[in-house]
């Protein structure tokens, strides 16, 4: 029986992600700040063959960390896959009139998910894997979205890092890039053929963790995208609406 921790556990995409480690009878610990939405999803998980518990964690507060790990742990005596999903999806403009609204985001974004990986790089056993969702928005700076990608660009560098430390302990840390994912917190964005259900993410990332591959785009046909996007020279890409 694998054993899973969820956190950010509320997103579509660690929602949907849930329900197939509890179609394979998984015990599974949820966290997140909302506690009644958590009983919500953890009821269901129930229904379709998981053993679901769950824990209140603010992200951005980090003296709580310690804390909801611990009870993550104490739930499931131990932990085969963390899958770290939590994030917002800031206004850049909004961002780019408050100083004090861009370094919030960037934190919730970037800094906590750094924090909580650290924390969990300390816990985690051989055989192990840590999952974190990153964006595909942290492989180029756009002007649509800079803040959020910077903060994403840290992330996926940190996990790079540390999967490289990891790796000789026998603890996989896996780099989750998707791309436009169809989900309430992007409901009014007008979609395409580029855009992908969360379920179909979440089928992705489960084959990831199984493969225990380093990093994964999601669907996969965005590694193309983002090599292509990657490759254009800094003075082009400038003149470029994106």
């Amino acid at each position: 029986m694998q054993r899973v921790l969820i956190i950010g556990a509320t997103s579509a995409i660690a929602e949907a992600t849930a329900r197939r480690y509890a179609e394979r009878g998984a015990s599974i610990h949820l966290l997140g700040r909302q506690a009644s939405r958590l009983e919500t999803i953890a009821a269901d998980l129930r229904t379709r063959g998981a053993t679901a518990s769950v824990g209140v964690l603010d992200v951005n507060d980090g003296a709580s960390h310690a804390p909801a790990l611990d009870g993550a742990w104490a739930s499931l005596d131990e932990v085969d896959i963390v899958l770290i999903a939590h994030g917002t999806l800031p206004d850049q403009a909004a961002c780019d009139a408050s100083v004090e609204l861009a370094l919030r985001e960037f934190a919730t974004n970037g800094t906590s998910t750094i924090a909580l990986c650290a924390a969990l790089a300390l816990r985690l056993k051989s055989g192990s894997t840590l999952a974190v969702i990153s964006s595909v928005a942290g492989d180029r700076g756009r002007a649509s979205n800079y803040l959020y990608g910077s903060a994403k660009a840290a992330v996926s560098a940190y996990l790079s890092g540390l999967g490289q430390r990891l790796r000789p302990a026998g603890i996989n840390v896996l780099t989750i890039k998707p791309g436009f994912v169809d989900t309430p917190m992007t409901a009014a964005f007008k979609k395409g053929a580029l855009w992908a259900k969360p379920a179909q993410v979440a089928n992705g990332i489960v084959r990831a963790i199984d493969k225990r591959k380093p990093v994964a785009y999601l669907p996969s046909f965005w590694w193309a995208i983002m090599l292509v996007i990657k490759s254009i020279p800094e003075f082009v890409f400038r003149r470029i609406k994106l």
